[in-house]
This record gives C-alpha cells, structure tokens and sequence, in this order.
C-alpha cells in the first residue's frame, strides 16, 4: 500500500475534463477509469502487458509477479480454504461466499 499522501481533493477533476467532482472526491463519476486509460495510453502504448514490462513484472521480470508483490506489500491475501485465489479481503469474502459455499451443497 502506498505511504505517500495525495493533495486533497479542490473540485477539479484529475483526468483533465472540465466536470468538477462531487465534494471530496479527486474523480467525476467514472472518470477514474478514463484517467486510468489515458495514462496507459500515454505511457504503457494501452496495453497492461507493456505496463507490467516496463515496471519489471513481466515473466523473468527482476520483481518477480506482480501478484506476489500485491500479496506481500498490497494488502492482497490467499484464499483461507487453500484453492489459490489472492485478492483483496473484500473479493476474498466474495469469492470465499460464492465459489466455496456452493460446493459444500
């Protein structure tokens, strides 16, 4: 997880268009993802798999997987019932509610 602090929120949107957020937000509706696209755009050539080469994660990458690294420094955690699903404790709940509880009927 990120130490750094961000600058609070002053009614801009931060993907560049002129809609001003709701009060203390830092993104329109939805704009989060436009902001998220345009950076891949303009720095990844759009494409996840460039992104993850550039920062090293690729296959044979010097930080091993990305995975690995969301699951020692981002919060992520394994599924407890041992099936290898890593996610984010509210998609291990999910997934835990969904995949796990149907096959014990």
């Amino acid at each position: 997880m990120s130490t750094k602090s961000l600058p609070e929120p002053n009614g801009t949107c931060w993907c560049g268009c002129p809609e001003i957020p709701g009060y203390g937000r830092r993104f329109a509706p939805g704009h989060d993802k436009t902001a998220e696209a345009a950076y891949m755009a303009a720095h990844h050539d759009g494409s996840v798999a460039h992104l993850l080469h550039d920062k090293g994660y690729a296959p044979g990458g010097d930080k091993g997987t990305v995975r690995q690294a969301a699951l020692d420094r981002g919060g992520w955690q394994l599924c407890p019932r041992g099936c290898g699903y890593a996610g984010a404790p509210a998609s291990i709940a999910n997934h835990v509610n969904r995949h796990h509880k149907d096959r014990e009927r």
